[in-house]
């Protein structure tokens, strides 16, 4: 059975808060466990070396760094709680620290099947010329790694100038960068802005239109870009962003400049930025692996 205290914090979170019951079912979750550490069943008297060990325990039982780190937020919600009521002076959680989480490599295409995916005849474009339209979406997608809601909010005439070979966006945080424009992109651009008046209705300024002269939403260029990609026998599932890690591993490993990577995805830091530098390394320890006489056992 719960502590009435805990009981009292859930029933406050559902009525004043107004969370969702998921959200009250997760809490009451992960305080069940803080409850367990207790002996008398009081989880009001535990000190910081006993949400220690319990932090370790669940890391011991494989638990996933992400839920403990969700478990020690609802402990620590639960004594802020208390504190606030005068329950205690000091809240136990407070320096408690979670397990990092194992930072995971963005999916990147590789370079043969990034040309596998946009390496289209241009004769597939008469029977549908919405397909002209995709193609100039997603080569502009990795030739300068665009975030989708960059995409979807390019106007017509905008932030394209494809005679200077750029184009500008406004990123997050309203920060407005220039990035260049690769030659295919420029052609599948071109190609598409000739059919675009095909579709436009009178005010449409999006850049890319859907097939009623409305600007394309981003649910839309997702699932066009996974229906394109399995049509192109790419093998894997293919998403926007996945253009954009793509498109920011090839320009490192082609360039080594982790600077200029940083400018042209529009990071703040170059921390967000360095995780390239880990898919630049995944890709030569391949190379390694398969030329190396002695690098694994055959």
């Amino acid at each position: 059975m719960a502590d009435a205290s805990v009981e009292a914090f859930l029933a406050d979170l559902s009525v004043q808060r107004r969370a969702s019951p998921h959200t009250v079912a997760a809490y009451r979750r992960d305080l069940v466990r803080l409850v367990a550490l207790a002996a008398d069943g009081d989880p009001v008297a535990l000190k910081p070396p006993q949400l220690r060990r319990g932090l370790m325990a669940l890391h011991a039982q494989d638990l996933a760094p992400r839920s403990i780190a969700r478990t020690l937020s609802a402990w620590r919600s639960y004594y802020a709680w208390l504190a606030r009521r005068g329950a205690i002076e000091l809240n136990p959680a407070d320096g408690l620290r979670a397990p990092k989480r194992p930072r995971s490599l963005p999916k990147a295409l590789g370079i043969d099947q990034a040309a596998a995916l946009l390496d289209v005849p241009a004769t597939t474009a008469e029977d549908d010329p919405l397909l002209v339209r995709d193609a100039a979406m997603f080569e502009l997608f990795y030739s300068s790694g665009l975030r989708l809601a960059e995409l979807v909010s390019l106007d017509w005439p905008g932030g394209l100038d494809l005679d200077a070979g750029e184009v500008t966006v406004t990123g997050k945080r309203r920060k407005t960068r220039t990035v260049p424009v690769g030659d295919k992109a420029q052609i599948a651009l071109r190609a598409w802005l000739e059919l675009r008046p095909r579709f436009a209705v009178e005010g449409s300024v999006a850049l890319f239109l859907g097939r009623h002269g409305t600007r394309l939403m981003p649910r839309q260029i997702e699932y066009r870009l996974a229906q394109w990609a399995q049509r192109q026998g790419v093998g894997v599932h293919v998403h926007p962003h996945m253009l954009r890690h793509s498109f920011a591993s090839h320009v490192l490993q082609s360039s080594g400049d982790l600077r200029a990577v940083q400018e042209m995805l529009g990071h703040a830091s170059i921390a967000a930025t360095q995780i390239y530098t880990h898919l630049d390394f995944q890709h030569l320890a391949k190379v390694y692996d398969s030329a190396h006489p002695r690098a694994k056992n055959k």
